[in-house]
């Protein structure tokens, strides 16, 4: 009995243990490690077997290998600079890499030649008529006995026939009788072939030869020369740039129509060798200038440049604040009257915007119709726009002011009204105000985020439907609905969008600093401001410029002068001519 007894209580021992043990395994395959055998994918650091840390393999390690397996100078030998082009370009991979190879025919000789090009950038039309039909074709220029010399020069003096010949060379050969197409480089080095296969060329490989031919064929897809989508004006031309460099300097050219324009190519990223293009008329602008954009330009270590908001962030002086120190347009026009007015121009590949540099406060706040209007309604349009600069900064933050520390100022009628319109709010002015603020901020980002149709919609139901819900409901009073209308409304007469947004941005503080302490908040803060903007520089010029420090009111102040009378051009810009016009324009009026 005492035996069955113990048989009893060992089995309920080994039960209660394997039950623990299940569930202890159950806990372990929940929270424990997972079993190693089960497939799970995790991402590698290349630094994992390495000691050093990665910034020190970064910066010695990979760069030496690098260099250890970059090639600069084209091989001789078409099998080598084969075997090296398919493992740059990873043909197995790439689908669109295309290696032509065919056999080239010169002075009744045959050649090996390899043609490399990207698919979809180039013109196939043009490979096939200018190029290859032209290299493998038997024809008049390739027939020739190989043992005949090139005539140089043939000149006559004296009934005597002198001429200069030079022996048979394949290399002059192939590029000056077997090659019709209108544009055709030779390079020497590897980096010249793949910043010309990148940019849509087809490069020509010849056995024998250490040489390169760089042949221009690019063909790709890029959009037309249309209207301006941001900077719209009424009287004057309706031309925009558009994403391809060489199709904006040709605009820029055409509208300039002067052989003193000068157009530097410099290539900003180490992998992507963005084409960028340096403008500047060479008669007029100060060397100093150019020398100095160039400098900026040519020392920029970074691995990529996509956009011109990208270089533009890269050149700048001062990052410190949100003012626009370099002014982007889309206009070929206005580019135009700033380089004739000393300025230095930037365009980048891939792009419909340049840059323009330097730039001043006045030139954020004027429009390229400025010029095309009479005086009279120029200047009538720039004095609402500075009111539309006041308005919006500063009206939100005087109204915070007047309701919290100033309702003395205040007609008692008005204050009134206002003090019965908030009796069924029950929030401070600063919460109304910033909501109402930051909610026309995102009815803003919405309308420029959905899809165009929907756009314009989005705007008005949130303005009219939210604001006229938000009053209804007791939230906000129905005065500070105007008050946020107006600034809103001011804010889209700025003509610059980086400017307006900077205003934007600054206007919830001087909101903060008028919940503070009133007008004297408010007045400390402008102070502040006036002095940040008159500290800046735009490339060595003084932001405030002409107005702090006072130069010479020509030509460059706010207000606009009559097209006879803009004899000169801005003095802060030193620039070699600083006469834009005689002193009596108008010959026909006054003799």
């Amino acid at each position: 009995m005492q035996k069955t007894d113990s048989q009893s209580n060992i089995s309920k021992q080994n039960s209660e243990s394997n039950w623990k043990n299940a569930f202890l395994e159950k806990l372990k395959s929940i929270f424990d490690e997972p079993n190693k055998n089960i497939y799970d994918f995790s991402l590698s650091s290349p630094y994992e077997e390495s000691k050093e840390s990665p910034n020190q393999l970064t910066t010695k390690q990979i760069q030496e290998n690098e260099k250890m397996t970059e090639v600069k100078n084209i091989f001789p030998s078409l099998d080598i600079t084969i075997e090296y082009m398919k493992v740059k370009y990873n043909t197995l991979i790439n689908s669109d890499i295309v290696m032509r190879n065919f056999v080239l025919n010169a002075r009744n000789r045959q050649y090996k030649a390899m043609l490399f090009f990207i698919d979809g950038m180039v013109d196939s039309q043009l490979i096939n008529n200018n190029v290859l039909e032209a290299l493998m074709m038997r024809n008049r220029a390739n027939i020739f006995d190989g043992d005949q010399n090139q005539i140089v020069s043939e000149a006559k003096a004296s009934n005597i026939v002198v001429k200069r010949v030079k022996k048979f060379n394949l290399e002059n050969y192939v590029y000056d009788c077997l090659l019709p197409q209108n544009n055709v480089k030779k390079i020497t080095t590897f980096d010249s072939v793949f910043s010309s296969i990148n940019m849509g060329n087809c490069i020509l490989f010849v056995d024998t030869i250490p040489i390169a031919f760089d042949i221009d064929v690019k063909g790709f897809k890029q959009r037309e020369v249309g209207n301006p989508n941001n900077e719209i004006i009424i009287k004057g031309p309706q031309e925009a740039f558009v994403e391809n460099l060489r199709t904006n300097t040709s605009l820029l050219r055409r509208v300039v129509n002067n052989e003193n324009l000068i157009i530097e190519n410099v290539e900003v990223g180490k992998l992507s060798k963005t084409k960028c293009a340096i403008c500047y008329m060479k008669n007029i602008v100060n060397d100093d200038l150019v020398a100095e954009v160039k400098y900026r330009m040519n020392n920029l270590e970074v691995d990529s440049l996509l956009s011109s908001g990208e270089l533009e962030q890269l050149i700048e002086e001062d990052h410190k604040y949100s003012v626009p120190q370099i002014l982007s347009t889309e206009r070929p026009d206005k580019a135009t009257k700033y380089l004739y007015g000393g300025r230095v121009v930037i365009i980048v590949n891939g792009n419909p915007y340049c840059l323009i540099m330097p730039a001043t406060l006045i030139d954020f706040i004027s429009s390229s119709e400025d010029t095309n209007l009479k005086p009279q309604f120029a200047n009538f349009i720039k004095f609402l726009r500075l009111l539309a600069i006041v308005i919006t900064l500063l009206l939100p933050a005087f109204y915070v002011a007047i309701a919290d520390f100033h309702q003395e100022l205040l007609p008692t009628e008005l204050l009134f009204a206002i003090l019965s319109s908030r009796q069924n709010v029950p929030f401070p002015i600063i919460f109304e105000i910033l909501v109402m603020e930051i909610s026309f901020e995102l009815i803003r980002e919405a309308g420029l985020r959905v899809p165009s149709p929907i756009g314009p919609t989005i705007g008005i139901v949130g303005a009219l439907v939210l604001g006229q819900a938000a009053v209804s409901a007791g939230i906000v009073s129905p005065i500070l609905i105007i008050i946020v209308a107006i600034t809103a409304i001011a804010s889209f007469a700025i003509p610059d969008f980086s400017f307006g947004f900077h205003l934007r941005l600054f206007r919830f503080i001087f909101i903060l600093l008028g919940y503070i302490a009133g007008f004297f908040g408010i007045g400390i803060g402008i102070f502040i401001y006036v002095c940040v903007l008159c500290s800046l520089k735009s490339f060595g010029v003084p932001y405030m410029a002409p107005y702090a420090p006072v130069t010479s009111f020509n030509d460059s102040h706010y207000f606009v002068d009559p097209t006879w009378k803009r004899e000169k051009r801005a003095d802060y810009l030193n620039t070699k001519k600083q006469d834009s016009q005689n002193h009596i324009s108008m010959k026909w009026k006054y003799k």
